[in-house]
């Protein structure tokens, strides 16, 4: 049984993995009143008294645009963590779960990223993702670092629900239908990390995210058009949804315009095939109709 410890267990990613790592021991999962991550000393004194064997840090700063205005406070949680959990867990011989993000890349072309791509940021918070990463791998620890994107859930705050809450009174919607990814439930991300840990996959970098690929735009009519059938009552439909380009809709934090990428590695490790993004959103939109 190991001793885990999961920072981020308000968010997302954090709510799903607290369910699926607690057949691996007990978990300590302190609240930020219980642990402030933007202390360093604070961390420090955490980890002396708890001595995890298990690190998964679903923490981060994820505020895109924000981060541009507040860099130390991003550059702290998605890179200065990272690196002294890496360091610890070097020195004491625990193990360390991570997550990245596809903003670590360039965004040009239409070739999916392999894991060993050229980085190059194009934003603050992509940037402070990469230097977490980074660290990491330079610290001699071992991890796992999963490169994920467009992450929601039922749960938190996410495209989903905003495109949901805005069809329930908007008859149109504009939506940028220049970036493409692939959305990412939550709930995949913890399934996956679980069975990795399990299965004891090489350490190092892997994608995960569902097959496939859409825009925003196609994201949101998906939304519409799966919402619809499943009974929920939207003052618009997929047609009503109108496609914009980034450069229509400036936001102070510049996005990747390709964010796919590349899934053999980790389908190669686990020897498995990721479903796709269409069916993941399915049971993700199942799970919040069915709670609200």
């Amino acid at each position: 049984m190991k001793n885990i410890l999961l920072l981020g267990k308000t968010g997302q990613v954090g709510f799903e993995l607290h369910r699926v790592l607690s057949p691996l021991g007990p978990i300590n999962a302190p609240s930020r009143a219980e642990l402030d991550l933007t202390s360093a000393q604070a961390v420090a004194d955490y980890l002396e008294r708890n001595r995890p064997d298990l690190i998964v840090n679903a923490a981060a700063w994820t505020a895109v645009d924000a981060a541009e205005e507040q860099q130390s406070k991003a550059r702290r949680l998605n890179a200065g963590l990272p690196e002294q959990l890496a360091k610890y867990s070097a020195e004491q011989g625990a193990f360390l779960v991570h997550y990245s993000s596809d903003y670590v890349y360039p965004g040009n072309g239409t070739e999916p990223w392999q894991e060993n791509s050229t980085t190059g940021p194009l934003s603050v918070y992509g940037q402070t993702k990469l230097e977490g990463d980074q660290a990491i791998q330079q610290s001699g620890c071992e991890h796992l670092i999963f490169r994920t994107s467009w992450v929601y859930s039922a749960r938190g705050n996410n495209f989903m629900k905003t495109m949901l809450r805005l069809a329930q009174s908007k008859p149109e919607l504009s939506i940028v239908a220049d970036q493409i990814g692939a959305p990412t439930p939550a709930r995949l991300i913890a399934q996956i990390t679980g069975m990795a840990y399990r299965s004891n996959i090489p350490n190092g970098m892997y994608h995960l995210a569902p097959r496939g690929e859409t825009s925003w735009h196609g994201f949101a009519q998906e939304i519409f058009r799966q919402a619809t059938q499943q009974g929920e009552q939207l003052a618009m439909g997929p047609n009503n949804a109108h496609p914009i380009a980034t450069s229509d809709y400036p936001t102070p934090a510049q996005r990747p315009l390709n964010s796919r990428m590349a899934l053999n590695k980790l389908e190669t490790a686990l020897n498995i095939q990721l479903p796709d993004w269409q069916s993941q959103l399915h049971l993700t939109l199942a799970e919040y109709l069915e709670k609200n």
